[in-house]
């Protein structure tokens, strides 16, 4: 994943850090259980937020515990997993597996065939368990691969086919509030797209792979625009957010929606911008 729908630490509490530390955790141990290491090597920030938001949503029995890992062998840190987590691993997965055959169809990068080849091996199972979610995901990269073989510069389009992949993704279960998390879903998959691509921008130039961005990034107010745009979408997510019955850590998915992803913006606009000089 891309890992821009993450935290702005310096306005958390010590102890809301703890707990979204403790589904970071966790989900990467759910990911070490379906795909051992290779798996752990997709954790990402936005999949953490979705075990966030969807545990907080439905509240499944946790499995809450201290325990140490590579990454922190010296102390015990708090790890809480649940069934949502271990289905998110599994999207998450999938999800790794479509990047990396994009990253080999655009920039012919080997390592990413190869990681992606070995994460395939291990994932029938997965596609098995969750075809149809399979089949939706592929159904709308198909459209987008599409789109980028025409050199589409329709980045609404393109956007809002990966916020249909993300859509999908948080659509947990048939009920009352799939259509919620379908939009939030939808609206945060086209933060994600616009945001990388923004990111992208002078990697891509320069390498002359596809990005539809590209063409506009010499308009006077292209800057001012992309902003523009970022925050019409995640008005947007925030808005159908909230409609949803979240008590549960919701001052830590507020942060995260509120302020996590500004933050990850100005970064990358000030990085962006040095680049530039």
């Amino acid at each position: 994943m891309f890992g821009y729908i993450t935290i702005n630490k310096s306005e958390l509490k010590f102890r809301e850090f703890d707990v979204y530390h403790s589904y970071y955790c966790g989900l990467c141990k759910c990911l070490k259980k379906q795909s051992g290491v290779l798996g752990q090597m997709t954790l990402s920030f936005d999949m953490t937020f979705a075990a966030l938001l969807l545990s907080s949503l439905y509240e499944p029995e946790n499995e809450i515990r201290h325990c140490r890992c590579l990454a922190h062998p010296i102390g015990k840190h708090l790890m809480c997993r649940n069934s949502i987590m271990d289905y998110l691993a599994d999207m998450n997965i999938l999800l790794t597996i479509h990047k990396c055959e994009d990253d080999w169809k655009d920039e012919r990068k080997l390592h990413r065939k190869l990681y992606g080849d070995l994460l395939e091996e291990q994932s029938e199972k997965i596609k098995i368990k969750y075809h149809a979610k399979d089949e939706a995901i592929c159904s709308k990269l198909r459209r987008m691969a599409e789109l980028e073989a025409e050199k589409s510069n329709d980045i609404d389009k393109m956007a809002g086919l990966f916020g249909e992949i993300m859509g999908e993704v948080l659509a947990y279960r048939e009920d009352e509030w799939t259509d919620n998390l379908r939009a939030v879903g939808y609206h945060l998959g086209k933060f994600i797209y616009i945001l990388d691509a923004y990111d992208d921008l002078i990697k891509d130039e320069k390498k002359k792979n596809y990005n539809p961005l590209i063409v506009r990034k010499n308009e006077k107010d292209f800057e001012d625009e992309v902003q523009a745009i970022l925050t019409v979408i995640m008005s947007d997510c925030c808005r159908e957010f909230e409609l949803l019955p979240i008590v549960e850590n919701v001052e830590i998915l507020r942060n995260i929606l509120y302020s996590g992803v500004w933050s990850r913006y100005e970064e990358i606009k000030a990085e962006r911008n040095k680049g530039k000089k």
